[in-house]
């Protein structure tokens, strides 16, 4: 009797121990083949955030040459009227394109989602804008923008509209940038929110006709509220895409344009004091500022979820 108490102590401290082993074994291969992508995220993403947050510490030079100076770029922020200017355009462009873009997306993906004769040719159209280079759609829409032989003006011609100058009125070119923008951004959301609504149990709909709600009443009372986590996830993006916009600027404004200065954005901004200005040590700390504020933006609607979006 004594020595099957000492064999059966035994055999579970071995099967202990095997069992640590193969622990140790999991982990090491599944850290070995994660390791690429956390050391491409170290040195393309997480070591420049380092670089950036010291550089907007500094003043830079001629030749690549900085010295430090403190905090003196982010007092500079305070007195600069252009930054204040450019967070103004930029929340201008947030306010329409992602209320109206989400909105706009939703209702096509839920007509898109019936079953209507040619929804996949449908579902192509509106996603082709996705596929195409932001520099290519900006250009064809300066030249459907152009005041003197742009297609917009002269269809306006037509029924006797003079038409404005979409992209030199400084009152009117952030608008016009706007619109291009909504336009060129519904095909992504839509695929996303054409997922959600694929995902979503049919017996709801079902219930629903046989207690004979009508189709805004299944919308708003069943659609929305079960493609909640869908709408947050996609205004998150479309909130962080929106801060960083610049190519669409970049490209149909242009340098010189008299409307620059109501339509430019914060990365835009960013591009003209680190490439052209040779001001890298403030544009680091516009960087800075801008990850800040999306930081900051992107907590508060993390706490807010909880109040309207329905995981269940």
């Amino acid at each position: 009797m004594p020595l099957q108490t000492e064999v059966k102590p035994a055999k579970k401290l071995k099967a202990a121990n095997l069992a640590r082993t193969r622990k140790r074994s999991d982990y090491f291969w599944a850290y070995l083949m994660i390791a690429p992508t956390m050391l491409g995220l170290a040195i393309f993403y997480l070591w420049p955030i380092i670089q950036n947050f010291y550089f907007s510490f500094t003043e830079w030079g001629s030749f690549g040459q900085y010295e430090w100076t403190g905090l003196d770029n982010y007092k500079r922020m305070l007195e600069d009227a252009t930054l204040l200017q450019s967070f103004k355009n930029t929340s201008i462009y947030i306010i329409f394109t992602v209320p109206i873009g989400i909105f706009l997306s939703i209702i096509i993906a839920v007509l898109l989602n019936q079953n209507i004769k040619g929804k996949s040719v449908y579902r192509t159209l509106y996603f082709l804008p996705v596929i195409t280079m932001p520099a290519a759609i900006a250009m064809v829409w300066k030249w459907l923008y152009n005041a003197d032989y742009g297609l917009l003006n002269y269809l306006l011609s037509l029924i006797g509209i003079k038409g404005p100058q979409w992209v030199t009125d400084p009152h009117i070119a952030l608008y016009s940038v706007i619109a291009v923008a909504i336009w060129s951004g519904i095909g992504y959301n839509m695929v996303i929110f054409l997922s959600g609504l694929q995902g979503i149990p049919k017996m709801y709909y079902e219930a629903a006709e046989i207690d004979g709600a009508g189709p805004i009443t299944v919308f708003f009372k069943i659609t929305l509220p079960l493609l909640s986590p869908v709408i947050f996830f996609v205004t998150i993006m479309s909130l962080i895409g929106a801060f960083q916009v610049f190519d669409l600027i970049f490209m149909m404004i242009g340098k010189g344009s008299t409307a620059l200065e109501s339509t430019q954005s914060i990365v835009y901004l960013f591009y003209q004091h680190a490439f052209v200005l040779n001001d890298k040590g403030y544009a680091a700390a516009i960087a800075v500022l801008l990850l800040i504020v999306i930081l900051i933006i992107t907590a508060i609607q993390m706490v807010l979820q909880k109040k309207w979006v329905h995981y269940d």
